[in-house]
């Protein structure tokens, strides 16, 4: 028998180990690999060249550095690209911020899946054996979610998370003020936030975005 091949990635230590523990058990042959970074994670995936990668989202870029969903969405995204038919199960708190990657996921060839991190490690195992079989399963808000162009996360990003006012953002997207301002009032129109009397519409707009894991 042919041994699979995991690499684990998480940056708490006692959490990697639990999960690399049940993983062993429930799969004898297994040979796992684990990464406490995003970079590291690049590296062990392109020198192991496993069947399947197990990651959190709140992960750092490197040694020393803080963990931040965006790192694991940044990292997800590079190996979706890289690897189209690596099979994938994250495990994460942060799963909804996964809307980010609806499209790339929907044509990813290998198997995808997602579970909360509060979920028990059974339910863990069980999307990891959906996964090998190269199944797709995301979550039920996920599924019937947002539909969120990437120019509108970039909006939503550079006004958010950087502090960027509209004409910044337009010479930072290279596109006019008019295409912002455009940009805006489709990504409130599918957040479903409109003038309201006495509410500031871009803090409700920024309230909302992170409600649905759009931004951090």
């Amino acid at each position: 028998m042919v041994s699979l091949k995991f690499v684990v990635v998480d940056d708490h230590e006692a959490v990697l180990n639990g999960t690399v523990a049940v993983l062993r058990q429930h799969y004898p042959e297994v040979e796992i690999s684990v990464a406490q970074s995003a970079q590291h994670a690049l590296q062990q995936i392109e020198s192991v060249s496993p069947d399947l990668v197990v990651m959190d989202l709140a992960i750092p870029d490197g040694s020393g550095a803080t963990a931040r969903p965006d790192v694991g969405i940044q990292l997800l995204k590079t190996l979706l690209k890289k690897y189209p038919s690596l099979h994938v199960v994250v495990q994460s708190a942060h799963v909804r911020s996964l809307v980010r990657l609806k499209p790339e996921i929907g044509l990813h060839e290998g198997g995808f899946a997602i579970v909360d991190k509060s979920l028990p490690m059974k339910d863990m195992v069980t999307r990891v054996d959906w996964a090998l079989q190269g199944l797709l399963y995301t979550p039920k808000e996920m599924r019937t979610g947002l539909e969120i162009k990437p120019e509108w996360l970039e909006v939503l990003q550079l006004a958010f998370q950087e502090g960027l006012q509209d004409k910044a953002i337009a010479e930072r997207m290279n596109v006019s003020e008019r295409s912002v301002r455009h940009y805006w009032s489709k990504i409130q129109d599918a957040l479903e936030v409109y003038p309201d009397a006495g509410k500031n519409i871009r803090i409700q707009t920024e309230m909302r975005s992170r409600q649905e894991g759009l931004i951090d």
